[in-house]
């Protein structure tokens, strides 16, 4: 019975762990309550998804992404958005977006892969309630060129900024994280209807991808099956809103780095061949 709740349990010390750490080093209690709250949304999802509850992802993306996107982006003013990570990092400020960028897109992604994707994104909640959870189109590896286009964008414009001394940065960094994610939404659920894909925008257009991707290679949490269970139906690649093929277990398997850990693939999986 322990075992079957060991993955939550394990996801509530680690943020846990996190938080008092952050808590005690910085000095800012700020860090104790943030990581505890995200920590036992995680967990508490979690424990919703071993339970078989169908709502259990939904419920962790509503909680951490409305609670980063409103409270820590609007009421707080912190930009939450890429061009912020690159502004709080020039300001040689170790400050929330920087903190949640090494965390959950540069170095957690070595132990929980793309699962930001899956469980967090502000952005991806939305696109999930679409009606295209399973992709009607060929994925178009042509259009992945504009996510470097997209990275190298917000990067110029940081750099920018601050060559020429603009002034009301802070403010100009607050609008910033409103039209941004403005723009994404827009272009996200454009994307959808177009392409018949909840998550062309993660797949085309997110620029966050590229600290995403590296890590996620190594990723110690990962789809895996067993090769003795699977009858080859395809099920799993048919329903995967990534196009992983999770019945190779090589990491160099297609799409491999683009995991969200959505583990849709295992709820469907007719021969219980696949594991988290």
């Amino acid at each position: 019975m322990i075992k079957k709740y060991k993955l939550p349990i394990v996801m509530l010390v680690i943020f846990e762990l996190l938080a008092i750490i952050l808590w005690l080093l910085l000095d800012n209690i700020f860090y104790l309550f943030n990581f505890s709250y995200i920590g036992c949304i995680i967990a508490f999802g979690m424990l919703l998804s071993i339970r078989k509850y169908k709502y259990a992802r939904l419920i962790i993306q509503f909680g951490v992404g409305i609670y980063m996107f409103f409270y820590l982006g609007i009421i707080s003013s912190e930009n939450m958005n890429i061009e912020g990570f690159w502004y709080y990092l020039f300001l040689g400020v170790f400050q929330a977006a920087v903190i949640h960028y090494v965390v959950a897109k540069i170095f957690g992604p070595f132990i929980f892969g793309r699962g930001w994707c899956g469980y967090a994104c502000w952005n991806a909640m939305i696109f999930d309630l679409l009606p295209y959870k399973i992709p009607r189109m060929l994925r178009r590896k042509r259009l992945g060129f504009i996510r470097y286009i997209m990275f190298i964008l917000f990067l110029a414009f940081i750099v920018v900024i601050f060559m020429f001394h603009v002034n009301n940065i802070e403010k100009i960094m607050s609008w910033s994280f409103i039209l941004v994610n403005l723009f994404y939404y827009a272009i996200g659920i454009i994307l959808a209807f177009y392409f018949k894909d909840n998550r062309a925008f993660c797949k085309y257009i997110c620029p966050i991808t590229i600290f995403l991707k590296p890590a996620s290679y190594f990723s110690i949490l990962r789809i895996k099956v067993d090769s003795k269970r699977c009858i080859l139906c395809g099920r799993c690649k048919k329903i995967c809103p990534m196009n992983v093929d999770v019945t190779d277990n090589r990491r160099s398997r297609k799409n491999g780095t683009e995991c969200i850990l959505c583990t849709e693939c295992i709820k469907i999986c007719p021969k219980n061949a696949l594991k988290l």
